[in-house]
């Protein structure tokens, strides 16, 4: 558990992506079985464990601290785990040091799988009783079910890669083959045993990605544009077997979606947009707002399918069959996607339109008129671009909208997490009421440079005016211009209305908060 302990401790305050990759690629090398292959699976996020809530921890943490203490202390730390694993005493009765090296990585995974939810304080207890600070941390973390250590599953997959000299697209080949501690992928790697075959099963392969475009034009003789939908992207892998649904991390949310699953009997792989029916868009796609109603969820009721009606609007095709396409120049593979979908249900799967522009500078005024509640942008694909994973200079460019933007007055903080836990990082803001109430409509914790979160943290601090748990409450007088895609009309917001990305633009210093928008100002973006 030590070498795993430090290995977080080492993700979380690396912060180059190269620093990172070297941290990874040495702890897999180094590692014994099982326990890099339970670490694997927990960077990559594909631990299975019945995770412990947060308040429970926090309960088993009052028992031995004082109260006070620790509520000042979690609201000056931010991280719960970090806070308990800082704070936590040993038992009276507990030996100085009882660490006999028997609390492997994969000896706590074990215990953590076999006990229940009554059980868990009682068993995280005797095991916190026997790590050191940083062992607490990460026990707490793998606990919780939440790592936040700044790496991604993508990031824990080319580590792996790094250290045994492979091809990080070839893990992903066989990564849905697999299943945690992966005792076949480590083989593989150190040359036992040929790569583990993913044959006859539904597996990912990785998407095919953009880059912003930042050139004045390009031609569009070479290049083909269709809309940038604004749903989540995702890979419909079918077999003759069973269908997959994997999300651009290669995260499987099948459950979620079985309609889309059970409605494809195709053998094919296919790239499309995941959205959902609007009730009042004669059946096209609603605003992602709409879509959120499913996403995370294990399962779905079939009111929930019914009242959130799912579709994907297809983009591309990878496999027909056996018959790998990739290779193929993309104008090919459209051919062969437009020959398909008529085979396919049309309540559940339509073909991504391609636009007509006969310039660029056309395009441009199509792309600035757009404000269809599921359109996000504009996409680039260069006609002879062959399906290559990752993002590859020239081929494929998104270009999206610009976004809109609100001036906002603060009326809470929260501190973030990891670097950010000793700041007040994240900010809830809100717009008047035609009677002069101010109601939040959004919340954000990013779009601000390192000075000026510094600036923001000292105005929470000193413009405090009430303290819920770890939220302040502020001085109703400082406006931030907000800048977001688009904004939606939700149930869950007293001001009945819900942005789309969020983020602070400009800190308006100069303008006084009276004279911030309205709700009635943000109604006019509705789409």
């Amino acid at each position: 558990m030590r070498a795993f302990s430090q290995l977080l401790d080492g993700l979380v305050y690396t912060r180059s992506r190269n620093g990172k990759l070297d941290l990874i690629a040495a702890y897999m090398r180094s590692a014994p079985d099982p326990d890099r292959g339970w670490a694997l699976a927990a960077l990559t996020g594909n631990l299975d464990l019945k995770a412990v809530k947060s308040s429970t921890i926090a309960e088993m943490t009052r028992a031995r601290v004082d109260p006070v203490l620790f509520e000042m202390s979690r609201d000056y730390v931010g991280d719960l785990a970090e806070t308990v694993a800082l704070l936590w005493p040993k038992a009276e009765d507990q030996p100085p040091e009882v660490d006999d090296g028997s609390l492997t990585l994969s000896a706590i995974i074990d215990r953590l799988h076999a006990t229940s939810r009554a059980a868990a304080p009682a068993t995280l207890a005797r095991m916190m009783d026997h790590l050191d600070a940083s062992g607490r941390f990460a026990l707490l973390k793998l606990a919780t079910g939440g790592l936040r250590v700044g790496i991604s599953a993508r990031l824990a997959k080319t580590g792996f890669a790094q250290a045994f000299n492979l091809d990080v697209d070839d893990v992903e080949e066989c990564w849905h083959a697999l299943a945690p501690p992966y005792a076949a992928l480590f083989q593989w790697a150190e040359g036992k045993a040929d790569r583990p075959d993913p044959a006859g099963t539904p597996f990912f392969r990785p998407f095919m990605l953009a880059h912003p475009l930042e050139a004045e034009s390009v031609d569009l003789t070479d290049y083909a544009a269709e809309w940038k939908w604004d749903g989540i992207r995702v890979q419909i892998v079918g077999t003759p077997g069973e269908t997959r649904l994997y999300s651009r991390a290669g995260d499987d949310i099948t459950g979620s979606f079985p309609d889309i699953a059970q409605a494809l009997r195709h053998h094919a792989v296919l790239d499309g947009e995941l959205l959902v029916k609007g009730e009042f868009q004669g059946g096209e796609a609603a605003s992602f707002n709409a879509l959120q109603q499913r996403l995370g969820r294990k399962a779905v009721t079939a009111k929930m399918m019914e009242d959130y009606p799912a579709f994907v609007r297809l983009y591309d095709i990878l496999l027909d069959a056996d018959e790998d396409l990739r290779p193929l120049p993309w104008e090919q593979r459209r051919a062969r996607l437009e020959s398909i979908v008529p085979q396919l249900d049309p309540h559940r799967f339509d073909l991504s339109a391609l636009i007509e522009a006969p310039d660029f500078d056309a395009l441009a005024d199509i792309r600035a008129g757009a404000r269809d509640a599921a359109i996000e942008g504009v996409m680039l694909k260069r006609r002879d671009s062959p399906y290559v994973a990752g993002r590859k200079a020239a081929l494929w460019y998104k270009w999206k909208r610009d976004p809109l933007t609100a001036d906002c007055v603060m009326m809470y903080a929260q501190r973030g997490h990891g670097k950010r836990s000793s700041f007040y990082s994240d900010y809830t803001f809100g717009c008047w009421t035609e009677e002069g109430e101010l109601l939040p409509v959004g919340k954000a914790y990013s779009g601000f440079t390192d000075e000026e979160l510094k600036w923001l943290d000292r105005f929470v601090r000193t413009n405090t005016i009430n303290r819920f748990g770890p939220v302040r409450e502020v001085e109703k007088s400082l406006v931030l211009e907000v800048a977001f895609d688009s904004i939606h009309e939700s149930r869950r917001h007293k001001s009945g209305l819900a942005m789309r990305f969020p983020r602070i633009s400009r800190i308006r210093r100069d303008k006084p908060a009276h004279e911030a928008d309205s709700i009635a100002g943000l109604r006019r973006f509705l789409t």
